[in-house]
């Protein structure tokens, strides 16, 4: 998913004072308004490995099949009936290894290593099982989907997808809403994004409730920036299945996307009041930094600062809290007017991530409102050789040099 980029959005400066006799009248800071860090990085792994999604708990969509042809076969078969699925595998691959033409074993096998969770060896012997059969006459369709679906789980999407093609446009046949997940699973893993939404939405069609589709058919609207449609999917998607981590985070980040980008104030302070929402329940699933500091976004968005600094101090205490975190916090205290302990923890993220323009821009502000100009000064020059042409750096270093020296 590419990531979106917004510009910062600034807030009405205020004309600086001419200089006159006290420090106090001559130093008038500039404040800006949150950058675009509020809305949040792109989650780093897709939803489907979220683990509310179900993938990993399916089971084959179809069984073995009667008792295969080969008396050789008969009690490995039995034992598989027996949900003996590891003796079956092993008694299995032994026939095979003795008859590799023997294409009921490599099958048997492969169907019980499926039950056995070993998606790779299963996807080995049920494809080994698939070429004799199409070697010998007609395939076996639940060789096929037991196949696809190994794939499919054994994250080999590009092996997966041809017999998902296959098994879900078989003639005379309605498919499995199963299958038209995996196909989109598999042609969104395969970077096929405009035919995964395809499949997706005939997945929901089929299984209005199928939450993992609604949930990649919200990642990809919010790929491409279509706001409106990513919040009602996700909305939909978390409707289903409230403890879904994975859908409330992208819906905190489409919410975020959606009040930023707004024209209308109205619409703006609605959508920072929807991201607090998604957020707090996010949290009550979630209590990482990166649930915690996508819940404090909302809150800053949403002018609710105080409950901003609360959440966000639960994960900076922690001495690995990242600098965006940190950040976060202090501006949260910032906008609070709480000025030492925005300081406290600006001045952290700073040591953390020295080249964040927006820390020294913030951490500015706290240090001439609270009149240390000499600290203001040093961090500006500091500000100037990370972003040399800023001409706020330059003008707000310009600002505070003569009282940076009394």
């Amino acid at each position: 998913m590419n990531k979106q980029k917004y510009s910062l959005i600034l807030l009405s400066l205020v004309a600086v004072i001419a200089l006159a006799v006290t420090v106090a009248a001559q130093s008038r800071p500039r404040r800006v308004s949150p950058p675009d860090t509020l809305l949040g990085p792109e989650p780093k792994s897709s939803p489907a490995t979220d683990k509310n999604a179900p993938l990993l708990d399916v089971k084959p969509a179809n069984p073995v099949g009667s008792a295969p042809v080969s008396s050789d076969t008969t009690h490995a078969f039995q034992l598989f009936q027996q949900k003996q699925y590891a003796a079956a595998a092993k008694e299995a691959k032994e026939i095979a290894a003795g008859d590799p033409a023997n294409a009921e074993a490599w099958k048997l096998a492969g169907f019980s290593e499926f039950y056995l969770k070993q998606y790779a060896e299963a996807s080995d012997d049920l494809q080994k099982a698939l070429d004799l059969q199409r070697r010998a006459g007609p395939e076996d369709s639940h060789t096929v989907d037991a196949l696809a679906e190994s794939y499919v789980l054994g994250e080999r999407f590009d092996r997966a997808l041809p017999l998902l093609v296959t098994v879900t446009t078989r003639a005379a046949a309605k498919p499995d809403p199963l299958f038209l997940y995996y196909r989109g699973l598999a042609e969104f893993k395969t970077g096929k994004t405009a035919d995964a939404e395809r499949s997706f939405n005939a997945a929901v069609k089929a299984n209005p409730k199928d939450t993992a589709s609604l949930l990649f058919l919200g990642q990809i609207a919010l790929g491409r920036n279509d706001l409106d449609t990513a919040i009602s999917t996700l909305n939909r998607a978390t409707l289903n299945d409230p403890r879904l981590a994975s859908g409330w985070l992208l819906l905190t980040s489409a919410y975020l996307r959606r009040a930023a980008s707004a024209t209308d104030e109205q619409k703006s302070n609605a959508d920072y009041l929807g991201a607090v929402r998604a957020g707090e329940t996010l949290t009550r699933l979630r209590s990482d930094e990166e649930a915690i500091g996508m819940y404090g976004r909302a809150l800053i968005g949403a002018k609710q600062y105080g409950r901003a600094a609360v959440a966000l101090e639960r994960v900076a205490a922690n001495e690995s809290a990242s600098g965006i975190t940190l950040y976060l916090l202090g501006l949260s205290h910032s906008r609070a007017n709480n000025f030492p302990k925005a300081i406290a923890a600006l001045e952290r993220a700073l040591a953390k991530t020295p080249t964040d323009v927006n820390i020294y821009r913030e951490l500015g502000y706290d240090y001439e409102k609270t009149k240390q100009y000499a600290k203001a000064f040093s961090l500006y020059q500091k500000a100037l050789e990370v972003a040399p042409n800023d001409a706020d750096f330059k003008e707000s270093q310009e600002r505070v040099r003569p009282f940076a020296k009394s």
